[in-house]
């Protein structure tokens, strides 16, 4: 009875196993495939990554480099002297506004003294101060 408890203990281990081998083969197969998968997604990454830092260094060698800060230098604004600055320049209100890329009402308050102008349009009237009647009318028959 012993050697038929033996047998037949050895035939349930060797069924048991062949069992298990045919559940996990699938498994082994699927894991090897996720393997191959992930490591061609890797080199699909780094090949990116290259493309990536190609393009940066393209895009760094063709952007202009920002300019540098200007310290800002403090510029005094006063109604009539705007005033005075376009009678210099024998300008109507509606030919400034139209330099300055403003509306005529907008330079009819800067010059009453209801608003002031923002920096970047007193860095444009500071520009027209420099200049000369003739060669502010040069640049509008240039422009016209």
């Amino acid at each position: 009875m012993n050697n038929l408890a033996g047998i037949l203990k050895a035939e349930l281990g060797r069924q048991a196993r062949k069992a298990a081998r045919l559940e996990t083969q699938g498994l082994k197969k699927a894991s090897t495939r996720h393997r191959a998968d992930i490591a061609s997604l890797k080199r699909q990454i780094g090949q990116l990554e290259q493309n990536v830092a190609k393009l940066e260094k393209l895009l760094a060698k063709h952007t202009p480099a920002e300019k540098p800060a200007t310290p800002k230098v403090a510029v005094r604004f006063g109604a009539k002297s705007l005033r005075k600055l376009r009678q210099r320049l024998d300008l109507s209100a509606a030919t400034l506004a139209g330099i300055l890329g403003v509306s005529g009402q907008t330079i009819y308050n800067w010059e009453t003294g209801k608003t002031r102008p923002t920096e970047d349009q007193i860095a444009k009237i500071v520009i027209l101060r420099g200049m000369s009647k003739a060669e502010v009318q040069a640049r509008l028959e240039q422009s016209s």
